[in-house]
């Protein structure tokens, strides 16, 4: 992508928030664009598979707090559109299609403070007159790769006590054919004339000279007379692999999950980019979730809850707990199960709550209702919605 599509995107417009919206707002944007979005659910709908890479695009920049600083001062400094006078009078007239025009988009990623150093790094260089040098920036330069998104679905239990899954991507990379050079099998590319082979050219605009990508060689510094016919020139082509990819305990339903360097190959000796895992988590027959705690409702009997008693708890793996119920337990009460919820980052782990569901019987031999026809009698005179209808009537 080049600086001058980089700076006209409005990311905030693509995720439909403000510029004022909270990294919470942002998530919350981005997840229900990508469920909308995704080629998964859109198989052979190019337009929406083209907005879902907008999506994540814009979702990659603005949920970075450092890239979003750098994107959000960019455009500050330069506005969101192009060409015109410098916010605020009485400057020099900027032409943005002068300073921008004809710059290649930099394949293979690379953070937006990347993008905006290629373009600083030569910006205002003062030149004496009309003339004056340009400081250029090396065609042959590392730079970073890609940032490469995938999915993938886990247990329950796989995504509280952490795994590892294998994945297969798809991302840019070298062109196997060519080397990456982009030229045909049997020739190589020969040093552009016109920047010989510094990949830029300075452009003087009154007493200050800027220093931008050459036109003919679009910043690679080398000219392909004969290109290679399976990257057309480029260099570049679609790679797939498999990598084994360690999801970390705790991980929730709809989590991002950022791998550094796991993304696609950087050029020139650059760094790869990184993986993004979108995690989505099966529901469990048994357990809940929230936050860090464990969740399970546990049936007990009327006498349990009115007599007190001893119960087993299962927990999510291990042999089950013994839970003490103290008499007089009210249906829905909640106890805490300490260290047996979902593992924090530092290690150690949440609770897991158990909360009690009286059981009423549904059918009761002769014994059975005799007692408790006995039990009611003896209890006739205490009236649990005594108050509650006193409450009623003093409204």
């Amino acid at each position: 992508m080049s600086t001058k599509d980089y700076l006209e995107k409005d990311y905030y417009a693509v995720l439909g928030v403000p510029k004022t919206a909270t990294p919470d707002e942002i998530k919350k944007a981005y997840r229900k664009l990508a469920r909308q979005y995704h080629p998964d659910t859109n198989q052979g709908d190019a337009a929406k598979e083209t907005k879902f890479k907008e999506v994540s695009e814009a979702y990659d920049v603005l949920s970075d707090s450092k890239r979003r600083k750098e994107y959000d001062e960019a455009r500050t400094l330069f506005g969101s559109g192009v060409g015109g006078q410098r916010p605020g009078g009485g400057g020099f007239p900027f032409d943005f299609g002068d300073l921008f025009g004809g710059t290649a988009g930099q394949q293979g990623g690379g953070g937006a403070g990347e993008r905006l150093g290629d373009l600083f790094g030569g910006l205002f260089n003062r030149g004496g007159g009309g003339g004056g040098t340009t400081r250029t920036t090396s065609a042959t330069r590392p730079r970073r790769g890609q940032d490469v998104e995938s999915e993938v679905t886990l247990s329950f239990t796989e995504a509280v006590e952490g795994t590892t899954v294998s994945l297969r991507l798809t991302s840019s990379a070298a062109c196997a054919a060519c080397t990456g050079t982009g030229a045909k099998a049997g020739t190589t590319p020969r040093v552009c004339p016109t920047c010989e082979g510094t990949g830029a050219a300075s452009r003087n605009l009154g007493n200050f000279a800027f220093s931008e990508p050459c036109r003919d060689c679009k910043g690679r510094g080398l000219i392909v007379d004969d290109p290679c016919p399976v990257c057309e020139g480029s260099g570049r082509a679609k790679s797939t692999r498999t990598i084994q990819a360690r999801i970390p305990a705790g991980v929730a339903d709809g989590q991002r999950v950022k791998l550094k360097a796991k993304g696609a190959p950087g050029e020139n000796g650059g760094p790869a980019g990184d993986l993004y895992i979108l995690a989505h988590v099966k529901p469990h027959a048994v357990f809940g979730r929230t936050g860090e705690n464990l969740t399970i409702t546990v049936p007990v009997t009327f006498t349990e809850a009115a007599l007190g008693a001893e119960i087993k708890v299962p927990i999510l793996k291990g042999m089950p707990v013994t839970l003490r119920i103290p008499a007089g337990t009210p249906n829905g009460r909640t106890f805490r199960v300490r260290g047996r919820g979902v593992t924090r980052k530092d290690g150690t782990k949440g609770d897991l709550l158990a909360s009690v569901e009286v059981v009423v019987p549904q059918t009761l031999d002769d014994k059975s209702r005799e007692l408790l026809t006995e039990f009611n009698t003896a209890t006739a005179g205490d009236d649990p919605r005594a108050d509650l209808i006193q409450r009623a009537r003093s409204e």
